[in-house]
């Protein structure tokens, strides 16, 4: 019986098991928001270093590096239940 899976090699589309695709997406997606993250935090470093010792602006800066501290923590988090959900899926589907 055809079902036409193999007509997807001839478009150029490729072999590649879903999984793994949805995995790659999902790792340049939060590699991207680690960027952010560290921008938010490098940002932060440099209101503290630019407040002149004024006591709102460091509060300010020691709020946006905080943020950007719980902003990595979630990425991570985030990456660690994603690796581990795609791993169990395909462990459980027998792909891997």
């Amino acid at each position: 019986m055809e079902t036409g899976i193999s007509y997807g090699t001839y478009t150029g589309l490729g072999t590649k098991d879903l999984r793994e695709g949805i995995m790659q997406i999902i790792n340049v997606m939060l590699g991207f928001l680690g960027i952010i993250a560290i921008v938010v935090i490098l940002w932060g470093g440099f209101r503290w270093l630019t407040s002149g010792g004024n006591e709102e602006k460091v509060d300010e800066a020691k709020k946006i590096i905080t943020s950007g501290i719980i902003g990595l923590i979630i990425i991570f988090v985030s990456f660690a239940i994603a690796s581990f959900a795609i791993t169990q899926l395909m462990s459980a589907t027998g792909a891997a």
